[in-house]
């Protein structure tokens, strides 16, 4: 059994890590699992209640940067709500759409078209749709350096014990 739980828990840090570049996977939460899967198949002894509020503090602020990050490089750039919203729904229907590179395109094209019905010019709708890009670089690096610190610090945390 300890073999499974150590499979599960591995699993679900690679989804969770997966997640901070794929959108569609659960991240952080994914990665708040295995924590479980860990308690359910050793021990909950190790995590006390300063585990949990740390962990739990990384999973806010990974959420709330993820939207805030992304939409901080559309405003950036002189982008509307509407290209805010584009960029979204781009990000999201992007890796269906074109699976080899709709990560990218779709958040571009999305902004983009956002901007356009906003009623800007294409140049300005273009520069806000590189900015749409940028916040996605710059989301995605926050994103996995905090998974990486929420599994660093669940090692450590199990690793005290």
């Amino acid at each position: 059994m300890a073999i499974l739980g150590w499979v599960l828990i591995i699993a679900l840090f690679a989804v969770g890590l997966a997640g901070a570049v794929y959108p569609i996977l659960p991240g952080a939460l994914a990665i708040y699992l295995a924590f479980f899967v860990y308690g359910w198949f050793f021990s909950f002894d190790p995590f006390g209640a300063g585990f949990w509020i740390t962990q739990t503090l990384i999973v806010v602020v990974l959420f709330v940067a993820d939207y805030v990050v992304g939409a901080w490089g559309v405003k950036k750039f002189g982008g509307s709500r509407a290209s805010v919203i584009g960029s979204t729904i781009g990000l999201i229907l992007g890796p269906f759409l074109i699976p080899a590179f709709g990560l990218l395109i779709g958040p571009f094209v999305g902004a983009f078209a956002g901007e356009l019905i906003a009623g800007s010019k294409p140049g300005k709708a273009l520069k806000v749709s590189f900015g749409s890009l940028l916040g996605l670089f710059s989301s995605t690096v926050v994103k996995v350096v905090l998974q990486i610190a929420m599994v660093v610090l669940f090692f450590i945390w199990i690793g005290r014990y």
